[in-house]
């Protein structure tokens, strides 16, 4: 036998750090916008007391994991999935995956077209994340960047495309 050495992958610690921001924010948001805008309370309302999800790059990270409580209150439970009951993984089959559609080079519907995250839990509490995905982009981001991510731009009123926008940048900065 020939003896060989194995080559393993770099470490990507720029888009490694770059991803962790993103999604703890972007986990943030979600907390903040559960609690302000009516879209996305109605899709956590659909959900089971007690449910924990995470959406990540294969296999090491890094993650975002957000739950929801007994009480109805959704909680960004930050980047650790250790120790955790976690009901629902949506995970990119790698870094480079998760990068290219947190850049907004890919929207999260064609990455899943394209067989690039895989579901492990149930398939209607996915696309219920996957819809609070698409609200949460098209809060956070201006419209020439969210007509990117998300399939279709919705058409919210004015109050909704300001007022509710305002609230979760504030709720999402301030963590509450």
């Amino acid at each position: 036998m020939i003896d060989f050495m194995e080559i393993l992958p770099g470490r990507q610690r720029l888009k490694r750090v770059y991803l962790t921001l993103i999604l703890w924010f972007f986990g943030r948001a979600i907390q903040a916008a559960a609690r302000v805008d009516h879209g996305v309370k109605s899709e956590f309302a659909a959900m089971p007391g007690h449910y924990t999800f995470c959406l990540g790059a294969f296999p090491n990270g890094p993650f975002m994991v957000v739950g929801k409580d007994a009480q109805g209150r959704v909680r960004y439970l930050g980047s650790s999935t250790a120790n955790r009951t976690i009901h629902l993984h949506l995970m990119f089959k790698s870094i480079n995956l998760l990068f290219v559609t947190l850049t907004l080079q890919e929207s999260t519907s064609t990455a899943n077209a394209r067989d690039r995250l895989f579901v492990s839990g149930d398939v209607p509490q996915a696309c219920a994340v996957v819809r609070v995905m698409d609200l949460i982009q098209v809060l956070l981001l201006p419209k020439f960047l969210a007509k990117l991510a998300v399939k279709r731009y919705p058409d919210w009123s004015l109050k909704r495309r300001t007022l509710v926008r305002a609230m979760v940048y504030i709720r999402a900065v301030a963590g509450h």
